[in-house]
């Protein structure tokens, strides 16, 4: 197997496995701040790389965004089979809509679709109809674990709220932050709100906490501490406004223990069952917020059913089940090209994750 991807910040280590071109800019798409590829003879150096490793499969992710997953599928392997990916979710999408004839050759090349969620394939579907199969992210549950350590600072008898994500405006940390303030004025207990991500001067347009709230940005953090910091927390919370097509940041909560609370929106709800294995309360709305983090704070018992409730729940997106789905989609593509010179999407097949 071999990842090929771009350089993200200094990295210069070579790694077994991987292959980097290009370096990483951050661009505004979908409501966010999103990862593209920029570099000279990006085609050209993509295409040896491919042409010497000579894949049988290659998968891949957010197909018809520029600049990487493009180029894949301009410079395939004559032999080679192509799987893409879909995460993006969305009421609409303007670039599928103004460059719909020049995407839609590169939608005909894919010889098998996937998308992550019901909804990210309701978006995709509108406006490349065709056959996809819902594949979801995977979580790696031997590192996410209810036996990570907590970093002791964090755990003072303060009740500790956690989000984790970057600072765009759809990840509604303002009315998280809202909703924390109100919580902290009413409450007997100490209030800390404990932020993990980017740290930019984005921080300056979020809302002034309330003063009996402690607010911590811890910024971006590595891999090993970042599954100590859902180990730190009393409860877990996603106030995202929209335009979410999985969560992955909810299974990572579930897997440490940690009980979750969010917001109803489509990508959400492929994952949450409001008390049951979170609280699920309407976005944009502070007050609900508040309500729920204030049950969580206050039932002990609660707080134990909805964490076992969501460690129940998350077994079935480890990574051994999705990479098993993976495995029998790409040998379904193999299979199907050997008897077929291009597969048909005409008919649609959209199977659902169990």
């Amino acid at each position: 197997m071999l990842i090929v991807t771009t350089r993200f910040g200094k990295e210069t280590a070579a790694e077994p496995g991987v292959a980097r071109i290009g370096r990483n800019i951050l661009v505004p798409m979908n409501g966010a701040l999103v990862n593209m590829t920029v570099g000279t003879g990006l085609g050209a150096k993509l295409r040896r790389i491919l042409n010497s490793f000579g894949p049988d499969i290659v998968h891949t992710h957010c197909p018809l965004v520029p600049t990487l997953p493009l180029l894949s599928l301009r410079t395939l392997p004559p032999r080679s089979k192509v799987v893409g990916t879909f995460h993006a979710a969305a009421d609409s999408n303007y670039a599928y809509r103004l460059l719909h004839s020049r995407l839609a050759p590169y939608a005909d090349r894919l010889d098998a679709r996937i998308a992550v969620s019901q909804p990210a394939m309701n978006l995709v579907h509108k406006y490349f109809p065709g056959s996809y199969a819902i594949i979801p992210n995977g979580i790696d549950l031997g590192r996410f674990t209810t036996s990570a350590e907590a970093i002791p600072r964090y755990r003072d008898g303060v009740f500790t709220i956690l989000f984790v994500g970057r600072l765009d405006a759809r990840k509604g940390l303002k009315y998280l932050i809202r909703a924390a303030s109100l919580m902290a004025e009413s409450s007997s207990k100490r209030i800390r709100l404990l932020i993990v991500g980017d740290d930019g001067a984005r921080r300056l347009l979020l809302p002034r906490p309330g003063r009996n709230l402690e607010v911590v940005f811890a910024g971006m953090v590595s891999r090993e501490s970042l599954v100590r910091h859902y180990a730190s927390c009393d409860v877990f919370c996603s106030p995202a406004t929209g335009q979410e097509s999985f969560g992955i940041v909810l299974l990572e909560a579930m897997a440490t223990g940690v009980p979750v609370v969010s917001t109803s929106i489509p990508g959400y709800l492929t994952l949450l069952k409001d008390g049951w294995n979170a609280l699920v309360v309407p976005p944009r709305d502070p007050g609900a917020l508040c309500a729920a983090l204030r049950k969580i704070a206050d039932d002990g018992q609660l707080r134990s059913r909805l964490a076992d409730n969501g460690l129940q729940f998350v077994r079935r997106y480890a990574w051994d089940q999705v990479a098993g789905a993976l495995e029998r989609l790409y040998l379904d593509t193999i299979a199907s090209r050997r008897t077929e010179p291009k597969p048909s999407f005409e008919r649609e097949r959209t199977p659902q994750w169990a």
